[in-house]
């Protein structure tokens, strides 16, 4: 599968395209609104930061307690069902007087199973086109998100201001509503991947297996950490510049975009292993502009600049899909994004933490070298190559 048009003439791609592009929509403007007031209320960089990223730093405790579903339950109900409920959780957040410690309880709330939701989504990706289209079909995902993104971000502003930031939370409640319709009427009935019922038990052998591959540790943790730090940046970009915040995520969601297309469709694979570090490197270094104060195109560019680095994860994805038996994708699938989107709300409240002590700007510097020094020590864990046939063992071990 090489051409956009063999991939939506795939059976299935166009409604899981539609549902998930509709999701991110519903949690970029909710994110945006419930960050607006939050910081609005308390005046905290912190609490901002975990109003827009909660739901990431909590999808730990799904990941640790629920991906064995990912292969084991039949994923239309699952991702219909997930839909519906962060859109009830994000509508009650609207509820007049509510306290703050209680918007962030829900807000925490919603990632415990959107954990689950990861493994179930891309696992049925690798069902719908197969191992060869999953970078494809993944950055096309991944580009949806950029595109939903930036016009979500700019959405959530002039709601913000023609309506309110409770008005705006039931709008994207609304979307959540909208994406489990579609995923509903759109994806077919399919049976689980796997036999057996999800368990704790099966959630943490499977992590465990996972994790006790050397290559495969690697990769997770080439996923999780550099992005986290640098999603970190991000959640700073409220407090750096209030008025501005929305121009600033909207450009980093441009520049993932572009490097989605760059990296997806056109990136030459005998040049995949090669460009992964300088592209996990590029993430970071453009941040280091921040501790001059840029002026606003400048920042702008930077922004723009360093998220064409995201798409680094889709090379590390197609290696981890590589490394791991077809039984466990879901699972495999579904601890990488909880860990990356799990290390993305760590890398939110360090960020928060950094700016009341320091300056938002100074955060900045200081996450963007912390990324760096990352990516340059996980680098020897690369040079070996990549076998396509996974271990016997891990077969047997994942029952």
């Amino acid at each position: 599968m090489r051409t956009y048009r063999d991939l939506f003439a795939a059976p299935e791609f166009t409604p899981l395209f539609a549902a998930c592009s509709l999701q991110v929509a519903a949690q970029t403007v909710g994110g945006l609104a419930l960050g607006s007031l939050v910081y609005a209320s308390t005046g905290s960089p912190l609490l901002s930061a975990l109003a827009m990223f909660g739901p990431a730093l909590a999808q730990v405790v799904g990941a640790l307690t629920l991906l064995s579903a990912a292969d084991r339950l039949p994923p239309r109900a699952v991702l219909a069902g997930l839909s519906l409920f962060l859109g009830l959780a994000t509508l009650l957040q609207t509820v007049p007087g509510l306290p703050t410690a209680a918007a962030l309880t829900l807000v925490l709330l919603q990632g415990v199973p959107s954990a689950l939701g990861g493994g179930v989504r891309y696992g049925l990706l690798t069902d719908i086109l197969d191992k060869d289209g999953y970078l494809l079909g993944r950055s096309v995902l991944n580009m949806s998100a950029g595109i939903c993104q930036i016009t979500g971000y700019a959405l959530g502003g002039v709601l913000l201001t023609a309506l309110s930031p409770r008005g705006t939370l039931v709008i994207a409640a609304g979307l959540s509503v909208l994406s489990a319709a579609v995923a509903r009427g759109g994806l077919s009935a399919r049976p689980a991947r796997a036999a057996g019922r999800p368990s704790l038990r099966r959630t943490m052998r499977g992590n465990a297996l996972l994790w006790s591959s050397v290559p495969r540790r690697y990769v997770y943790l080439a996923l999780w950490v550099p992005n986290g730090l640098i999603v970190g940046c991000e959640a700073l970009f409220v407090p750096y510049d209030t008025g501005h915040a929305g121009v600033l995520l909207a450009s980093a969601a441009l520049g993932m975009l572009a490097g989605d297309i760059l990296t997806g469709r056109f990136l030459p694979s005998r040049l995949r292993a090669r460009l992964g570090a300088p592209l996990r490197l590029l993430l970071a270094a453009p941040y280091l502009v921040f501790g001059a104060r840029p002026s606003l195109p400048v920042a702008l560019a930077a922004v723009a600049v360093a998220s064409v680095g995201f798409s680094a994860s889709l090379l590390l994805q197609e290696r981890l899909v590589a490394l791991t038996p077809d039984e466990l994708s879901g699972h495999a699938l579904g601890l990488h994004t909880a860990g990356m989107l799990t290390m993305q709300g760590v890398g939110a409240l360090l960020a928060g933490a950094l700016a009341q002590l320091t300056s938002p700007a100074a955060a900045m510097v200081v996450l963007a070298v912390l990324s760096v020094a990352v990516t340059l020590v996980l680098g020897p864990g690369f040079r070996s190559r990549v076998s396509a046939t996974p271990r016997a063992g891990d077969s047997t071990c994942a029952a």
